[in-house]
C-alpha cells in the first residue's frame, strides 16, 4: 500500500461514532492502515470540520475535542491557502460540486493522492487522477 490516501472528514468522524459499531471498526482499520503505512493524508478543512462535527454531532466535549485534533495536526497536513481554493472553484464548476468537495479534491491533488476515502462522493469515480473510495462498502 504506498498510494497517498486523502482521508475526509466523514471517515474520521466514525472513529468515535458509538452508533455504528462497524463503521467505527473499519474507519478505525483503515486509518491506522494508511497511518502506519505513511500514506494518510488531511487538511486544515478536514481539522475544522472534524471539530465542529465531533462537538456537535457526536457530543464530545470541546477538551477531549481539542486533543485529538492536536493528534490530527500531527499528520501531514495540507494547508488550504488561496490557490487551493480557486482550484476547489474550478473543481466543483467542471465536476458539478460542492465548493466544499471542491476543496477536499484540491487538497488531495496537492498532496498527490491517488485516492480520496469519503461518502460524499461516488465511489469508484476518478477525479483529476484521484479515485474515490468509500471505505465502508464490501468490497
Amino acid at each position: 500500500m504506498n498510494k497517498i490516501t486523502f482521508f475526509d472528514t466523514n471517515v474520521l468522524l466514525y472513529m468515535f461514532d458509538r452508533r455504528d459499531i462497524v463503521k467505527r471498526r473499519q474507519a478505525a482499520n483503515a486509518f491506522r492502515q494508511h497511518f502506519q503505512a505513511g500514506t494518510l493524508v488531511i487538511s486544515t478543512q478536514v481539522i475544522q470540520e472534524f471539530y465542529f462535527a465531533v462537538t456537535r454531532k457526536l457530543s464530545l466535549l470541546p477538551g477531549r475535542a481539542k486533543q485529538l485534533i492536536g493528534d490530527l495536526c500531527d499528520l501531514r497536513v495540507v494547508t488550504i491557502g488561496t490557490a487551493n481554493i480557486l482550484r476547489a472553484v474550478d473543481m466543483s464548476q467542471r465536476f458539478k460540486l460542492s465548493f466544499w468537495d471542491g476543496l477536499i479534491l484540491a487538497a488531495a491533488e496537492e498532496a498527490e493522492a491517488r485516492v480520496l476515502f469519503t461518502e460524499d462522493l461516488n465511489h469508484g469515480q476518478t477525479y483529476v487522477g484521484i479515485r474515490v473510495v468509500n471505505p465502508f462498502l464490501a468490497n
